[in-house]
């Protein structure tokens, strides 16, 4: 591994975040606009802190020491036993270069984790619940999950355990968007919709305040998606050269295949393309493309790029029309459905070392984890922190709007209309 090439990729992985931190203030309304970016900044450095000085310990990283459990003859290694406190980052810290390395990428990781569920929480979530529900994700949840994908758990010992494929995530489709996603679900269950969202029963349009910066926030996030995929598939895959070049067409083509099949979707099923749901279509691109970036071919990635633009369209309309979860940033069918199909993708398309099947049964094992186990673990710890700092503002917060009733001043001040001042209450 070159450790200076690695680390340039890393230092990309911010202007991913600040891509979604975009999409998801521009999604919103005008009246929290700055509240959104304030608690995206404010995700971003908790999540940093957390990690930093617990999670990552548990984290851990390929050949670290680890804690394991032996049930019928297999051990089960679950989580990492390293370093509080990043110790081993400090001026005269025993920690490898490798090891910095991974911490470093984490923490960069981690803050896109955290940002994920503010666009969905938006117009309603307040300051202080963002801050608690991110210690939870950044000292347990993704640790957890990091360590079990990318830090040499039981998911990628699946091959020599249980006789399948390793379980494969290159660049964090699963173990980065997907458990975002997740949050981001568990968020809009705990929240509910904003008032005057579902007058009637009946799904109110409430559109974006700023499609130019969503749009912005697409090519920013272009830039950071090649820097996670990169550093990741360098840092738990052994790639090199050939596979880094791989990553650096296959991020756009995912991306452009993404946007086109949900503009196309969109202007098949309302006459006209969106531009909302093609943002979020480029983003689930990149999403899905991530699991096997360095690792599927440019066709390949074509081909998994166009399904996710047409899923997160299908999902963006289920979720509002028919289950009824207000998600303004449609994050949840951007990071957790297009971050399934693409590990599910991989089984399917992948380099495969002996029986398909058994690459897919891998690949839906880690699907199952993530639904089955993390989903749950989530929703359990916000439905109590909920109890002990309520997530949702007051009844008149959302509608007056999160920078007055949270920060005290508008984003906008002097020339802001409400345009759904007549929605029904």
């Amino acid at each position: 591994m070159n450790g200076v090439v690695c680390l340039l990729f890393v230092v990309l992985v911010p202007l991913g975040t600040a891509g979604l931190a975009l999409i998801g203030h521009g999604l919103g309304r005008s009246r929290s606009a700055a509240h959104t970016m304030l608690a995206a900044l404010c995700a971003m450095s908790v999540a940093a802190i957390v990690y930093a000085m617990v999670g990552s310990a548990w984290a851990g990283y390929p050949g670290g020491p680890a804690h394991g459990f032996t049930v019928g003859g297999v051990r089960w290694d679950w989580l990492g036993d390293g370093s509080f406190f990043a110790a081993g980052l400090s001026a005269g810290g025993t920690g490898s270069l490798y090891a910095s390395i991974v911490l470093c990428l984490q923490v960069f990781t981690l803050g896109m984790v955290a940002v994920i569920p503010v666009s969905t929480g938006s117009d309603r979530w307040r300051l202080a619940a963002v801050c608690s529900a991110t210690v939870a994700m950044a000292g347990v949840f993704y640790p957890l999950c990091s360590h079990w994908v990318w830090g040499g758990g039981w998911l990628t010992q699946l091959g020599k355990n249980f006789g399948l494929a390793p379980f494969v995530d290159a660049g964090g489709a699963g173990v980065v968007q997907a458990v975002g996603g997740i949050a981001a679900l568990s968020v809009a269950w705990v929240l509910g919709p904003r008032r005057g969202k579902y007058a009637g029963g009946m799904a109110t349009a409430i559109p974006g305040h700023n499609i130019v910066q969503v749009l912005f926030g697409c090519l920013l996030a272009l830039v950071g998606w090649i820097g996670l995929d990169a550093s990741a598939s360098m840092l738990f895959y052994g790639a090199g050269a050939r596979e880094l070049l791989l990553v650096a067409v296959n991020a756009p083509l995912a991306a452009a295949s993404g946007l086109l099949a949900a503009v196309a979707t969109t202007r098949l099923r309302y006459r006209k393309p969106d531009a909302s749901i093609g943002a979020n279509g480029w983003v689930a691109g990149l999403v899905a493309g991530s699991a096997g970036c360095c690792f599927l071919s440019p066709a390949q990635t074509v081909l998994v790029g166009l399904v996710s633009g047409a899923l997160v369209a299908g999902l963006v309309e289920l979720f509002e029309m028919v289950l009824l979860v207000d998600d303004p940033g449609g994050a949840i069918g951007v990071h957790a459905g297009a971050g399934l199909w693409g590990l599910l993708s991989y089984g399917l398309m992948g380099p495969a070392n002996g029986a398909r099947g058994a690459h897919v049964l891998a690949q839906l094992v880690g699907v199952a984890t993530l639904l089955g186990v993390m989903l749950p673990l989530i929703h359990a710890v916000n439905l109590l922190l909920n109890r002990l700092i309520p997530y949702r503002v007051d009844r008149d917060g959302d509608w007056q709007g999160m920078d007055v009733r949270e920060l005290g001043s508008c984003a906008y001040p002097e020339f802001v209309i409400h345009a759904d001042e007549y929605v029904p209450r």
